[in-house]
């Protein structure tokens, strides 16, 4: 088991939304003038400049995007749980919005808990809210995926 993932550096725009996987709630920042969704979260819209911003509650339901196996040599506390899946996941909700992260079989499984062979592009997933990791700056959870009907 991994004793201390890596773990995001928040900022003012990235904490809400671990704030609300936190709450068990997928939200992806969206221009509150444009409704256009933007991930990572920003202060500025893209699309029409503007500096408001809103955060819209998705369904957390998707799909297997992209994904690769990685295998050692890696950090020490990865290559423990090698190989595993990681995955970057194209929201239902919206095709734009793609997400990185893991496969598990429930949501506090271990990285290797899904074999990599089952991972597949086009994969339905639902998002998973494990409980929270502190790295010494505070709790974050990590969404995660499991497999659609899981759970």
């Amino acid at each position: 088991m991994i004793d201390q993932p890596l773990l995001p550096q928040l900022d003012d725009h990235s904490e809400p939304f671990f704030a609300h996987a936190a709450a068990g709630e997928l939200r992806i920042q969206a221009c509150a003038d444009c409704g256009t969704r933007r991930m990572p979260p920003r202060p500025r819209c893209d699309r029409c400049g503007s500096l408001s911003a809103r955060w819209d509650l998705m369904s957390g339901r998707g799909r297997v995007w992209s994904f690769v196996v990685p295998h050692p040599p890696l950090l020490p506390a990865y290559a423990e749980v090698a190989p595993y899946n990681v995955v970057l996941v194209e929201l239902d909700d919206d095709p734009t919005i793609r997400l990185v992260g893991n496969v598990v079989s429930e949501p506090g499984a271990a990285l290797d808990s899904v074999d990599p062979s089952l991972v597949t592009i086009g994969m339905s997933v639902q998002v998973a809210f494990p409980d929270p990791v502190d790295d010494g700056e505070g709790p974050v959870v990590l969404p995660r995926w499991v497999p659609a009907g899981v759970g």
